[in-house]
């Protein structure tokens, strides 16, 4: 099997020679990497979803077997570059510098309060000039030998705090604060025609999603999640199905999310990102036993402990072990649970690599 055929066997329901893989990489690992294999290193694309989307050709290198696009910055609006090492995208949401990560610096709707602070807002366009050029090339370029997933994370509740702030948006919503409905529709408005383009485009997978969970549990209550979430997600899965019956819809959702997870499959998704392997509850084991006839897993190796701090031996033992769990008659996309990080050795990366090809 090619790349392509790999991964589309999984997403079909049938079980591959091998479980696709799929990584990706902060700008630092990709750095290290780059100079490590003797390959030019190509600068990060201008998109909220940058470390989905970019160093491509270093990780078809490597052994991707999908490649991942998403809306970047229009023509005539790319993230400003301001003082003091603050920078400011299209959506308003100012950053700045520390360290190896940018972080937020001030939310733009921080104040907001009424229907009337979302109705003035100025919310990007989603089907502006240059929209879709990256993802337009992607597809053009690879979609015969590789899968191409159009990624739409942060799609409702992790666009809206990085608008609001996160304290804010947690108290608002359990207050009923008179901005959040508006809000929420019309950051699903944008996402849901920018996955429907995607799909025109020619993606064989929806990637989108929030985090729901933390470490320990859910970060929202379930009740909440029902209230405000569910059925915006439903309204996205629905429209993405009318446009592309045959679709597939991947939910990334961080943390322990376990209480939802049913009602997740029951509105129509197809797989469950990232398995992060240290959130109370993720077991593969009780996953795989629970949903694996309704779910194709996508993540389930450790960015947190296994991959920075574990030797290349014991992280091709955990690939075994973890393929022998979720990939059982097929069924799972193998990645780690998030961006491969700066700490992770580079040894350890290829170590990841050739435990997938050598199953």
């Amino acid at each position: 099997m090619n790349s392509r055929e790999r991964f589309t066997t999984v997403l079909s329901g049938n079980e591959p020679d091998r479980p696709p893989v799929f990584a990706t990489l902060t700008p630092q690992a990709a750095r290290k990497l780059s100079e490590y294999l003797d390959l030019a290193y190509e600068e990060p694309l201008d998109s909220l979803l940058s470390t989905r989307i970019s160093h491509t050709e270093l990780l078809l290198h490597l052994g991707n077997d999908a490649v991942c696009v998403a809306a970047c910055a229009p023509e005539g609006h790319p993230t400003e570059k301001l003082e003091n090492g603050i920078s400011r995208n299209e959506w308003g949401m100012t950053f700045k510098e520390k360290g190896l990560y940018n972080e937020f610096f001030e939310y733009p709707l921080a104040e907001a309060l009424q229907k009337s602070d979302i109705d003035t807002y100025p919310f990007p366009d989603p089907n502006a000039k240059g929209r879709f050029t990256e993802a337009e090339k992607a597809i053009a370029n690879f979609k015969d030998k590789y899968a191409v997933i159009g990624d739409l994370e942060t799609s409702i509740y992790e666009t809206a705090w990085y608008l609001t702030g996160l304290e804010k948006i947690l108290m608002d919503l359990v207050q009923e604060v008179p901005y959040i409905d508006p809000l929420l529709d019309r950051i699903m408005e944008i996402n849901l025609e920018t996955g429907l383009q995607l799909i025109r485009k020619g993606v064989d997978m929806i990637w989108a999603g929030d985090d729901f969970g933390s470490q320990h549990g859910m970060m929202i209550d379930p009740d909440t999640w029902r209230k405000y979430f569910k059925p915006r997600m439903k309204h996205m899965f629905e429209k993405f199905r009318k446009e592309d019956p045959g679709i597939k819809i991947a939910w990334h959702t961080c943390g322990s999310v376990v209480p939802i997870i049913p009602e997740m499959i029951e509105i129509g998704l197809d797989i469950l990102n990232p398995i992060q392997p240290e959130a109370r509850g993720m077991d593969p084991v009780y996953l795989k036993k629970e949903y694996g006839k309704d779910l194709i897993f996508f993540g389930g190796i450790s960015v947190q402990e296994l991959m920075p701090h574990a030797r290349p031996e014991k992280i091709k033992e955990e690939v075994r072990r973890i393929v022998h769990i979720l990939g059982k008659d097929g069924g799972y996309i193998i990645a780690p649970a998030h961006n491969i990080q700066d700490d992770t050795p580079v040894e350890n990366v290829i170590a990841f690599y050739e435990a997938v090809f050598n199953l």
